[in-house]
């Protein structure tokens, strides 16, 4: 016998979100708002809540990789030096992967030097220029001027994923910070928090999923858990990865099980699967990476396996991402064991 709801039942299994905050993205719903919030890189942190209550802030380059809170320290250390009032006003956020040109640096971030903002003294206004590594050459030089005229009255804030991209003039007049790729304890505390506060059905394995394809990105583990809640409702390891859509790490620890068993047949035919689901060499040969450095193994062949890993890397990022490399990579793999 088929079951109708009634009205009243799907109201109460789907209660409509009654704040402007549930339709956000959880990245910017729990986005950190102090310092003392950030997960993670706590020796360079303290050293932000240093400035932060000295008020003496130098110009600053932080520098890292995705995901690991660079943004999100700068605009926390913003807000506690120049409290709520003030931030509006004395605060110009770019993103100079968008405008990175030489006619913003004369135009938006030279007129924001030169406006008049009362502040407290000892403190000055902020220009935060994320993805600082993607403006020009022509655009940093304007930059370097800017810096050294209105030194009295800005701080110049950059955040960027390699500082070697930033001119040496530019180095030279910044402390430099460096961010680390988060460790998988520190995501976890946080996807426990948000799963928590959201009320999630979430199981052991699928917040583990999560952790392993987010590689260290705090960024990249909110979205994924947020992208699997709304497309299954549950959190599990299958979810997760029908989600991300990367190669099963349990499919390729199987295949290099057979490898170590000499089973090269059973190799190829889960690899073959694989490709059949359409992913690309690129693809398998990242998770076969990770699933090595993190398997139960002795030492020698470890070694020998990720040798083997990294020689396959380098020929399939030169362009040759074909099957009969990731073959030759597996007879390799049984090879070692025979020897």
């Amino acid at each position: 016998m088929d079951f109708e709801p009634t009205s009243d039942l799907v109201k109460k299994d789907n209660p409509q979100p009654k704040e402007h905050s549930s339709h956000l993205p959880w990245v910017e719903k729990y986005r950190p708002i102090l310092l003392d919030d950030i997960v993670g890189n706590e020796e360079t942190i303290s050293r932000l809540k240093v400035f932060a209550e000295d008020g003496n802030l130098p110009n600053l380059i932080i520098c890292g990789p995705p995901g690991t809170g660079k943004t999100t320290s700068i605009l926390c250390l913003a807000r506690q030096l120049l409290g709520a009032q003030s931030y509006k006003e004395a605060v110009l956020e770019m993103n100079a992967s968008n405008d990175r040109g030489i006619e913003v640096v004369r135009n938006k971030i030279k007129m924001f030097a030169q406006k008049k903002v009362t502040l407290e003294k000892g403190k000055h206004k902020i220009i935060i220029l994320d993805e600082a590594d993607s403006m020009t050459d022509g655009a940093q030089q304007a930059l370097r001027r800017i810096m050294e005229i209105y030194s009295n009255t800005t701080r110049f804030c950059l955040a960027c994923n390699n500082s070697e991209k930033i001119i040496e003039p530019i180095q030279s007049r910044c402390a430099i910070l460096r961010y680390s790729k988060l460790t998988d304890k520190q995501i976890l505390k946080r996807l426990l928090e948000v799963a928590e506060a959201e009320k999630l059905s979430y199981t052991d394995d699928g917040l583990e999923a999560i952790i392993f394809t987010a590689q260290g990105d705090m960024r990249q583990a909110i979205n994924n858990l947020q992208s699997t809640h709304n497309g299954f409702g549950h959190i599990n390891s299958e979810n997760v990865f029908k989600v991300c859509d990367e190669p099963h790490p349990l499919l390729i620890k199987q295949m290099i099980d057979n490898c170590l068993e000499e089973k090269l047949e059973d190799a190829i035919k889960i690899l073959a699967h694989l490709w059949k689901l359409g992913y690309s060499a690129d693809d398998i040969i990242n998770v076969i990476f990770r699933v090595c450095k993190n398997a139960q193994m002795a030492e020698y062949l470890k070694l020998e396996y990720i040798k083997q890993v990294g020689l396959t890397h380098a020929r399939i990022s030169q362009g040759l991402n074909s099957l009969l490399q990731l073959n030759a990579l597996l007879a390799q793999f049984t090879k070692i064991i025979v020897k």
